[in-house]
């Protein structure tokens, strides 16, 4: 049966995932990493369907990296099915997105996103920022049992 990975990214820019990925492996913080590209692909694979239909029920990541702006299904919409199904919902899920809009914000919150981080254009700003959200999430956060 397939296992979870530690983290969930989805991403549907290459370059942002690869940066992405660097920067949480570098601080050797996870073990693994699960990169989808899209929505419905995140969907799939966290309800457990199509080619994702035989992972590990109950193994799931430790960490949701969740971008908005994505094809097939938006990153609001997969926030809102992973917030309103009860063994989905203790997942931290962490929207990483280029967008600063206090729509999105307002909506991403009171859907219980758990933070909300707006992408550094910068290299080395945005490779801090990832570094230091996998150090919190995965190391210092103490999360359900």
């Amino acid at each position: 049966m397939m296992q979870s990975a530690d983290v969930l990214l989805v991403e549907d820019n290459p370059n942002d995932a690869e940066m992405t990925m660097r920067a949480l492996m570098k601080n050797n913080v996870v073990n693994s990493i699960t990169h989808l590209s899209d929505g419905a692909q995140a969907l799939d694979y966290l309800f457990r369907k199509g080619e994702y239909a035989s992972r590990t029920p109950g193994h799931n990541p430790k960490l949701i990296l969740l971008d908005l702006k994505m094809p097939k299904v938006d990153g609001i919409e997969v926030l809102r099915k992973i917030k309103e199904t009860e063994d989905l919902r203790t997942i931290p899920v962490v929207v990483l997105t280029s967008s600063n809009q206090d729509p999105d914000i307002r909506i991403c919150y009171s859907l219980g996103v758990n933070s909300y981080v707006v992408k550094p254009v910068a290299f080395e700003a945005f490779i801090k920022a990832i570094s230091g959200l996998g150090l919190y999430w995965l190391i210092t956060n103490q999360p359900p049992q």
